[in-house]
């Protein structure tokens, strides 16, 4: 596990642009953590790195906002903040844009846990002042991660 310590929305933007750099099809990132933690902040930095711009917003109503750019890799971001059911999992697609080689970000990935596909990225966020974040990383037998935090972020 990978343990970071972003200083500003700023650097919490381009940690997640060495994440979405190193994304390829298929992938799932599942996050965790409260409300105001950060997640959409490194959503917006993971397309950035995926070549997706970055208008990047909380797919809260929309239950996914889906970002593409030509041929590069589509990103789907997900909330499943009220999902409580594999029916509704199908219902919003989740996984034809895997089966489709799309690369998930999934918000409140909690309540999917047992739909996470083997080979996820799990990253927690932990809001530790109005700017701070403790941001832990783990990727079981992926090393594209491991060195993700070791230069300075700023």
């Amino acid at each position: 596990m990978t343990e970071i310590v972003t200083h500003s929305a700023a650097e919490t933007v381009e940690l997640g642009k060495r994440i979405g750099a190193r994304l390829r099809g298929g992938d799932v990132v599942a996050f965790r953590g409260g409300l105001g933690a950060g997640k959409t902040t490194l959503t917006r930095g993971i397309a950035v790195g995926m070549g997706l711009g970055d208008e990047v917003t909380s797919p809260t109503f929309a239950l996914v906002n889906v970002y593409e750019n030509g041929d590069r890799t589509p990103l789907c971001h997900f909330d499943m903040y009220r999902i409580g059911s594999e029916e509704e999992l199908d219902a919003i697609g989740f996984y034809d844009y895997l089966e489709q080689g799309a690369a998930l970000a999934v918000e409140w990935s909690e309540n999917i846990a047992g739909a996470l596909p083997k080979g996820t990225v799990y990253i927690s966020l932990e809001r530790l002042s109005d700017e701070e974040r403790l941001i832990r990383l783990s990727a079981e037998g992926d090393d594209r991660f491991d060195d993700i935090g070791d230069r300075h972020l700023g």
